[in-house]
């Protein structure tokens, strides 16, 4: 099945790179281009796009607008989005997170890293990439930054998971594949699966990416520092 993608960034010639570079994949092709939020989330709708590569810097609508509409829009839900930022972890990164991005790439990423990126939204896993900023995330959330009162997250709702749902939970927090955690807690990949999407359900989450915050922001993981 051929991935559509959907390019949102008010830099022209930057869109035009990223075209060629997707178009060049046989897996998948550029649907339209965006060139600020608005018009992204527009498009994300007419042109049926499964992942939107969105500039968290646009005037106008800006990235994390679009991507809060698109996460609340039921008509987009398997719509995944990729943050492309300048900088791998500031308050707006957590922020995207927290609104339904399934991730972040820095825009000085190699064209590998931004082919696989679109591949693994595509799939409904986590982007945190690199690897390092998941400390960074869960540390910035800790000390309160880019803290939201009306949104805080209720830890009570963490009761409604079982104890298994949990541990695979705290698994995710760390980066961890789904073979990954299987080989980790002697079951099989399709039953960690199966407790990481019921516990996305549970929470409310979108993807894996949301279950990294809400496991910080609940206390369930604690930051390193």
């Amino acid at each position: 099945m051929t991935i559509k993608v959907l390019l949102a960034d008010d830099q022209a010639l930057l869109r035009s790179a990223f075209r060629i570079l997707v178009d060049s994949e046989p897996d998948m092709e550029v649907v339209g281009e965006a060139s600020d939020g608005a018009q992204a989330v527009a498009l994300a709708r007419s042109e049926g796009a499964d992942v939107v590569l969105m500039d968290i810097r646009m005037p106008g609508t800006d990235g994390l607008a679009a991507t809060r509409m698109i996460s609340q829009d039921s008509a987009l839900t398997g719509v995944r989005v990729v943050m492309l930022t300048t900088f791998e972890v500031d308050e707006y990164v957590v922020e995207s997170l927290r609104a339904g991005a399934s991730g972040f790439l820095g825009k000085g990423a190699e064209p590998d890293e931004l082919l696989a990126a679109i591949r693994i939204a595509a799939g409904g896993e986590a982007l945190l990439s690199p690897a390092a900023t998941k400390g960074l995330i869960a540390r910035f959330l800790a000390q309160g930054g880019g803290a939201d009162p009306a949104g805080a997250y209720d830890a009570s709702r963490l009761e409604a998971l079982t104890g298994r749902e949990r541990e695979v939970l705290v698994q995710v927090a760390g980066g961890l594949s789904n073979d990954e955690i299987a080989d980790r807690l002697q079951v099989s990949p399709l039953t960690v699966k199966t407790h990481v999407n019921r516990a996305m359900a549970k929470l409310g989450a979108r993807d894996r990416a949301q279950l990294v915050v809400i496991s910080y922001e609940t206390g369930l993981v604690r930051p390193r520092v």
